[in-house]
């Protein structure tokens, strides 16, 4: 039992009375050895294991959870109607934005990134005024607006990595106007793809699979899949010579449609 010298024990048939007072150890059962019995037990038990026993199933990954919606952060929109810093009014009855100043004579640099940030609002009056001013404003800006693209990004990015199906859908279309807003809008975006791009990249596919039944999402483009391909040609379109390149780095399923 290792307890009479550094060496080990003595044999027993020589030295009987090294063994005389010694007790044997009964060996409890361990999570190590769950076979092992009490008593001293057999040479290879601390070996058994399960004994062949199955272990069970292992539990499956857990989900990425790439295409769940994440929390909308609140606006700065939201915060300035609400203090009436903005110049825009609902024109009840007619479900019009009233402007208390003329479009061409706003600050772009001020309200348009402001316009764009509170497009992901979801609640109403907020998402009615922030998407409807923010048509508006790209369809009388003109020169105006190219100037302002590169301050337009972060509320892009931020809108489209909510991966909120409603959200995504209402900024792109709204991409869609801006692209088609001015001259070198197009072009102006390429340098900024990569910030853009990723989520689409994930949420390319979402076509719902209906069989022979009606999408009605169609009607009000609301189909996800659809609206992200459609918004990729059209940057490409409206991108240069420098776009295809581009989509295709951040996008690799991407097909061209304007090389033949």
């Amino acid at each position: 039992l290792g307890n009479h010298s550094s060496f080990g024990d003595f044999p027993r048939d020589l030295a009987p009375e090294a063994w005389s007072t010694v007790k044997g150890k009964s060996l409890s059962k361990s999570a190590s050895a769950p076979g092992l019995s009490s008593g001293t037990g057999t040479m290879h038990a601390a070996f058994v294991g399960l004994g062949g026993a199955p272990r069970g199933c292992a539990p499956p990954p857990p989900k990425a959870g790439a295409t769940a919606p994440r929390s909308v952060p609140t606006t700065e929109f939201r915060r300035f109607y609400d203090r009436g810093d903005l110049p825009i009014a609902i024109f009840h009855g007619a479900g019009k934005i009233a402007w208390k100043v003329d479009i061409e004579k706003l600050d772009y640099h001020h309200y348009l990134p402001m316009f764009f940030d509170g497009a992901r609002e979801q609640e109403d009056p907020y998402r009615f005024l922030a998407v409807q001013g923010t048509y508006e404003m790209l369809e009388k800006g003109g020169p105006k607006v190219l100037p302002v693209v590169p301050q337009l990004i972060i509320p892009i990015k931020t809108a489209l990595n909510t991966r909120n199906p409603i959200v995504i859908c209402t900024m792109l279309k709204i991409l869609q106007a801006l692209v088609k807003s001015g001259d070198m809008i197009g072009e102006a975006l390429v340098p900024y793809y990569r910030q853009i791009l990723p989520v689409m990249n994930i949420f390319k596919n979402s076509n719902a699979n209906l069989g022979d039944k009606i999408d009605y999402n169609q009607r009000k483009r609301m189909n996800l899949g659809e609206l992200i391909a459609e918004t990729l040609e059209m940057l490409e379109t409206y991108g240069g010579e420098d776009a295809f390149i581009n989509i295709k780095y951040m996008i690799p399923t991407y097909e061209s449609c304007v090389l033949a």
